[in-house]
């Protein structure tokens, strides 16, 4: 098996920072929330009614009128981004290399949005009022199916479904694929656009989102001791990643590498976290072994850090269980502080943080970081981004079913 290194060449975002990767950057090292009350739908009697959504997004630049009525937005945001990061990367797939090409872009609950809007629709006029679209626009794998249509790409074609850690894992599947020898080319990374009544009443129903509903921008505050639960966010992103030959071959701009992925689960519970955070500590020690680098070697992590009670506090729980004494030496910041969880967009999203980390030496804060949690005594790089000499990052994804995923970026 070949083992080839994995660069990333080209980013394209929307976030509720931005509508492109520069002004989601710079809105995160200055500290900005995207957070705000809901205008997607009437929240008035909902226990939430806050969130981060993206706002002004016009899938016109991309997209002809005429095809958007067979796409649910999470497929709209992954052409966006898919067409962001091929010009970013300035690279366009030739009939020549088409199979070589391979996208990687899933979603944590897909066309939820449109599930509503034809059961009422159903609910209303009868099934004949159903659009013939309906299946085709919800469905996760049409989000890389489109991609692949609108970009040429007829390599392997796949949507990771794994809730939270869907981006990171988008990612990591595409890095083996170049490593292994499969593809040179792919687009990975991942979709999520479920600010809907379903959406914020079922996580409400788990008690799972904030409801601090008077200060939205005060709402995510990852490892803060008066922590209420995450903010839902939407977003999508999409990374182009290429071998390190055919990056070079092509001249390409690289922003850094794909080094190291790691994979596990903690068989334990549908919801809550392994309570000795054993797999997400197997799962950063993975990306590290599979990185080739070992605890002294990583700088920052890029927490999953959600705003949740149990979930920050058995991330720091697993870091220090991984890192030891040297835990408190780390940075460690979550980003869901400004973006909200964005569920399956989440780890590629991040992952972007990581890598713009990386490049510009810079750790983005973890904001509304006020009152310290002595059961979370890591260091959050509270409030402010923190410039420093950044070699590498891990980036950690946690799902419900107890799936984990950690990638690892180094500097290249």
């Amino acid at each position: 098996m070949a083992d080839k290194r994995v660069v990333v060449t080209g980013m394209g975002v929307v976030s509720p920072l931005g509508l492109d990767a520069s002004s989601t950057w710079e809105a995160a090292l200055a500290g900005k929330s995207g957070a705000g009350p809901i205008t997607k739908f009437d929240a008035a009697g909902y226990k939430t009614r806050i969130a981060a959504e993206v706002k002004d997004f016009d899938p016109l630049k991309w997209i002809d009128r005429k095809d958007l009525k067979k796409m649910d937005i999470f497929i709209q945001y992954a052409i966006a981004c898919t067409m962001m990061a091929m010009e970013d990367a300035g690279y366009q797939v030739s009939e020549e290399e088409a199979e070589r090409v391979g996208v990687y872009i899933g979603a944590g609950l897909g066309g939820l949005p449109e599930i509503e809007r034809q059961k009422a629709l159903l609910d209303e006029a009868g099934p004949r009022r159903i659009s013939p679209f309906f299946i085709p626009m919800v469905i996760s794998n049409l989000a890389p199916g489109y991609v692949a249509m609108f970009t040429g790409a007829k390599g392997p074609n796949m949507a990771v479904v794994t809730a939270c850690a869907t981006g990171t894992h988008s990612i990591g599947e595409a890095m083996h694929a170049i490593k292994r020898g499969d593809i040179d080319v792919a687009f990975a990374g991942g979709v999520e656009s479920t600010i809907t009544p379903l959406g914020i009443g079922g996580f409400n129903a788990l008690r799972a989102i904030t409801t601090r509903n008077d200060d939205p921008a005060a709402a995510s505050r990852p490892f803060d001791k008066d922590r209420d639960g995450f903010l839902m966010g939407e977003a999508g992103t999409v990374l182009v990643l290429e071998s390190l030959e055919h990056a070079r071959a092509r001249g390409a701009e690289i922003y850094g590498e794909v080094a190291g992925y790691g994979a596990t689960c903690d068989a334990y519970h549908i919801t809550s976290p392994d309570p000795a955070g054993d797999g997400a500590a197997r799962c950063m020690k993975m990306a590290m072994r599979s990185g080739g680098i070992g605890i002294d070697g990583v700088d920052y992590i890029n927490a999953h850090g959600t705003s949740t009670p149990l979930n920050d506090f058995f991330e720091t729980l697993a870091i220090k269980s991984v890192f030891g004494d040297r835990a408190h030496d780390l940075w460690v910041s979550s980003t869901k502080s400004m973006t909200g969880h964005c569920l399956g967009a989440a780890g590629a999203i991040e992952a972007f943080f990581s890598i713009m980390a990386l490049k510009e030496g810079i750790a983005p804060p973890t904001i509304n970081y006020e009152t310290p949690d002595p059961e979370c005594d890591l260091d959050y790089v509270p409030n402010t981004a923190r410039e420093g000499d950044l070699r590498a990052v891990l980036s950690n994804s946690f799902g419900f079913g107890g799936t984990n995923a950690t990638l690892l970026f180094k500097r290249f």
